[in-house]
């Protein structure tokens, strides 16, 4: 077989990959990952709603408005799709398994001081690979939440999460609190299905201003 016969036929193969497996070569690939999950609930807010549905009704918005309003413009991956608890190890294995060009963990905060509010990113502390990227994704998350939300930022902060340290050399990953369960006012609002399609373009739209 000559080198063009052996390209065409590669090229074949990969584009029958691509649609088993939904992926498209020019697709940036988005992984998702909703915090939490089955007996492990994450924070409890005030009204009673569990961090755990919040960030999976979230994502699962997030992919939905990727479908009907971006017809399909990503190619989005859930690290969990149901309430089940999913490893961290699981987690970052799929991002890089799927060779991810963003990594995003959904989670919501809490405090024991009742009035504290806002929206946090954080990024690996350690200076790797993505670093810089991941930081500047989540300052484009920052400014979308707050611009089109409302949200108040409390910044882009560094951190020793497991699932930041094990993706930032592989991709810009950032890990996202969206408000205070601990917060009348934030509880309430996150426990809103509006809310979760405002969270989700947000999103979308941070992604398509970080490329």
């Amino acid at each position: 077989m000559d080198i063009l016969n052996y390209l065409l036929t590669a090229f074949i193969y990969l584009a029958l990959l691509s649609i088993c497996y939904g992926q498209s070569p020019t697709k940036q690939i988005v992984v998702i990952d909703p915090g939490h999950g089955g007996s492990d609930t994450g924070a409890i807010g005030v009204n009673g709603v569990a961090e755990k549905d919040i960030v999976l009704s979230i994502a699962k918005k997030l992919d939905s408005l990727n479908t009907i309003l971006y017809d399909s413009r990503f190619d989005i991956y859930l690290t969990r799709c149901s309430d089940t608890l999913i490893s961290l190890r699981d987690r970052t294995w799929l991002a890089k398994g799927l060779k991810a060009d963003v990594f995003i963990s959904l989670h919501c905060n809490q405090a024991v001081n009742k009035r504290a509010k806002g929206t946090e990113v954080y990024v690996d502390e350690k200076q790797k690979r993505y670093t810089k990227a991941s930081i500047r994704m989540g300052n484009f998350i920052q400014d979308e939440l707050h611009d089109m939300l409302g949200f108040r930022s409390r910044g882009v902060k560094l951190a020793n999460f497991q699932v930041l340290r094990q993706t930032t050399d592989s991709c810009p990953a950032v890990l996202l609190e969206l408000g205070f369960l601990s917060s009348i006012d934030e509880a309430g609002h996150l426990n809103k299905e509006e809310k979760h399609n405002g969270i989700g373009l947000a999103i979308l739209e941070s992604i398509i201003k970080n490329r």
